[in-house]
């Protein structure tokens, strides 16, 4: 299995523009997919100037319902309008952060146009795809959730509530003789994705790949760091390889590396991983 970074917030490849926003190319031994598709086009400029064919692709998975992850969705329907993009019906609703009494609400959500183009398939909770792909849904939450969802909201009849990310799935491939479990942000807490993979399967994945959203624009408080901290000891009890980017952040990321060790590693925009 392969898989290459294309946007992430983090330069890695000289040939790559690192924007704000995640999307992976993965090929397996039947599809090509792209988890995600970040804020822009970029996705698609990346992806040339890394040699990466992204017209053959056949499977678009949109984990939740922010900009960051779906922005390069039209441009690349453009090209390859045939293939299956599978997202949650409640990702089509709308997103706002708060960014403070002077600013106010800013949306977050998708382009409109997206839920309406004619190969998309809006899920509602776990989705077996094939033998070799599904989505899971974090419904049950034992362990708390991100801090730093505490700006995020959804308006629902013209007054903002705050966000249960109902709209987020994570995508499992079981390929090769290995389980991979790819999250986008990990809103509903990575752990408690975890949790949901172990109740499905009965297991744990080899891999864990993608955000776990403790990064702060303002920056990562003590609280952050403390969950950050909680959270790498109960991640390196697993015996699971873990790699992340985007919205763990870098702060996040090095105060779980003292824990984790080897176990974790951070990869950039342009980064690739052939597993295992």
């Amino acid at each position: 299995m392969e898989l290459v970074n294309l946007i992430e917030d983090t330069q890695g490849s000289p040939k790559c523009i690192n924007e704000h926003g995640l999307s992976f190319y993965i090929k397996t031994l039947k599809h090509k997919i792209l988890f995600d598709l970040g804020p822009s086009d970029q996705t698609l400029a990346n992806a040339s100037a890394l040699g990466v064919d992204i017209s053959s692709v056949d499977t678009v998975i949109l984990s939740h319902g922010h900009y960051d992850h779906s922005g390069g969705i039209l441009p690349f329907v453009k090209n390859d309008p045939d293939a299956r993009i599978y997202m949650q019906v409640k990702a089509a609703e709308d997103y706002y952060a708060y960014d403070g009494p002077d600013k106010g609400y800013r949306y977050i959500g998708i382009d409109p146009l997206i839920p309406a183009l004619q190969n998309v398939y809006p899920l509602n909770g776990c989705c077996e795809i094939d033998d070799e792909l599904e989505v899971i849904v974090a419904n049950e939450r034992p362990y708390e959730i991100p801090l730093t969802n505490d700006r995020l909201v959804r308006k629902d009849n013209g007054e903002y509530v705050k966000d249960d990310f109902a709209h987020e799935h994570s995508l499992v491939i079981r390929s090769e003789d290995i389980s991979v479990l790819i999250c986008g942000c990990a809103h509903s807490g990575i752990l408690n994705i975890i949790e949901a993979y172990k109740e499905r399967y009965s297991s744990m994945p080899d891999y864990v790949i993608g955000g776990f959203h403790m990064m702060r624009k303002s920056g990562e408080t003590e609280e952050d760091l403390r969950i950050a901290e909680e959270t790498a000891w109960r991640l390196k009890e697993t015996g699971v390889k873990f790699y992340t980017c985007h919205c763990t952040g870098i702060p996040a990321y090095e105060t779980m590396k003292k824990i984790m060790g080897d176990s974790i590693e951070y990869i950039h925009c342009g980064d690739r991983l052939s597993l295992p």
